[in-house]
């Protein structure tokens, strides 16, 4: 159950905070799930009250005419304040102090930074100088907890960085580094679906394992994220993070049991597992991209060499799936919304079924993240007629059929295992560490070559044509 929390976003007035956390709250409180005495505190450096606040959420989510928006607003408080300037964090004490009074015990307090990385280090700095990472003085481990969102850093120096200031200041049983994607219903079903049905299980190795897919496509630009997406690009925003992730679900061997630390040590384990790249693989297994029209959009540099789109080939050095090529895309501006595992089974060898119209494809099983989270799996059949001729048919899983809902929202799932204290879905350091060491060999070649390596790629497409070239060489092709 979840006690009295008082929840401070840093960054309430930015699009995560607006549209992820403050939606996911409400959600939680309409289903009973934060109970009667919590508060939610926005700092951000607009100067506004807290019934203005309030107003601009309602109006901008419309929520108004919710029936119960009105009781959780009255929950809802805005402190204005600068990040890298000490008063508005004095006079977060000052109102901190007057809920803990208002209920005549200490209320557990977390710190969720919803903000750009380049404010981290500052407002860190702050909640431990000012002491307001203590709580009210009885126990800091026992009464504040702290979450950050991803990207966790900018390379594998500046995570090191990070994760030294945060282990400064609170200790890792408080620290929740935040990847939502792990919140989602489709990725923690990949444990169960993997684990529960031997049918499966028994399949998933390099014995029966041609290859594995996982595409991260959206549709739209950076809108209006220019600032925050200039200089970070997809290869930090995305791959470092949740395409790691992924890739995760599907490498990592049985945990020996739910509990948190048994969950993250497989999961630690998997991304270790990922092969590195040499600087020749990295020009011929990575493939980077631009939009047409990226250095129009608002807030972007002229002349910037920020990517849109990544595409590579990895290895996993485990016993499973030796020699199993894993290729990885994701990009903006594409022809379709789509995120998505596919692992792709060895065709049937048996030339009987080859001289019948063996379809391109054999068995695929292919998890769908999103829109419309599910399962398919791809088989083969024989179609209706007098003679012998093959087609793919598929069997569909839908979370909106099957159980009438897509599952809890990925924020609800993060809020609410952040204030019960389960780590569980949250990365740990290692992890990080691990992905950051693969990631920053690929920054660091593309810092020394940068206007060489940067291809340009139309909206609506499918990418850079070489990112076709990149399985096609194969002898394999996107999904």
């Amino acid at each position: 159950m979840i006690g009295s929390v008082v929840i401070v976003i840093f960054g309430a007035t930015g699009d995560l905070a607006r549209h992820k956390l403050i939606p996911a709250l409400f959600s939680l409180y309409k289903h009973g799930e934060l109970g009667e005495q919590f508060f939610i505190v926005g700092f951000s450096r607009r100067d506004i009250t807290d019934q203005a606040y309030g107003e601009s959420l309602a109006e901008e989510l419309q929520f108004a005419t919710d029936p119960k928006w009105a009781s959780f607003a009255k929950k809802l408080y805005y402190q204005q304040g600068l990040f890298d300037l000490q008063e508005g964090y004095d006079a977060l004490i000052k109102r901190l102090n007057g809920f803990d009074e208002q209920l005549g015990a200490c209320i557990t307090r977390l710190f969720y930074l919803a903000t750009p990385p380049d404010h981290y280090e500052s407002i860190l700095n702050f909640l431990h100088s000012t002491k307001l990472s203590e709580g009210c003085g009885q126990g800091s481990s026992k009464w504040t907890r702290i979450a950050i969102e991803k990207p966790f850093g900018k390379d594998l120096e500046t995570a090191k960085h990070l994760d030294a200031k945060l282990a400064q200041i609170f200790e890792e049983k408080q620290i929740f580094r935040v990847d939502h994607y792990l919140g989602k219903e489709t990725v923690q079903n990949m444990i169960a679906f993997r684990f529960a049905n031997s049918v499966f299980e028994s399949v998933w190795n390099n014995q029966h394992i041609d290859h594995v897919q996982i595409t991260w496509a959206e549709k739209e630009g950076i809108g209006k994220r220019g600032r925050f997406f200039d200089g970070v690009g997809m290869l930090r925003d995305v791959m470092q993070n949740h395409l790691m992730q992924l890739m995760a679900t599907v490498t990592m061997e049985s945990p020996k049991s739910f509990e948190k630390e048994s969950v993250r040590n497989v999961r630690a384990n998997a991304i270790k597992a990922i092969r590195s790249l040499t600087p020749k693989e990295i020009t011929t297994h990575v493939v980077r991209g631009q939009y047409n029209g990226y250095l129009s959009e608002k807030d972007v540099k002229e002349g910037s060499q920020t990517e849109t789109f990544v595409a590579m080939k990895l290895f996993v050095d485990s016993e499973r799936f030796a020699n199993v090529p894993f290729y990885l895309r994701a990009g903006k501006t594409l022809e379709k919304e789509k995120m998505e595992i596919a692992i792709v089974f060895a065709k049937n060898r048996n030339v009987l079924f080859h001289e019948h119209g063996y379809p391109d494809f054999g068995n695929i099983l292919t998890i769908r993240v999103q829109p419309d989270e599910g399962i398919r799996l791809r088989m083969i059949a024989k179609k209706p007629g007098t003679s012998l001729a093959l087609e793919p048919v598929d069997m569909e899983f839908s979370y909106e059929q099957s159980f009438g809902s897509g599952g809890t929202d990925a924020y609800e799932k993060v809020l609410r295992d952040i204030m019960v204290g389960d780590q569980m879905l949250f990365n740990r350091s290692d992890e990080l560490e691990s992905s950051w060491q693969l990631i920053s060999d690929i920054l660091k070649s593309w810092e020394q070559q940068a206007s060489e390596t940067l291809l340009l790629y139309e909206k609506g497409s499918w990418g850079p044509q070489e990112a076709f070239g990149l399985i096609e060489k194969d002898g394999r092709k996107w999904l």
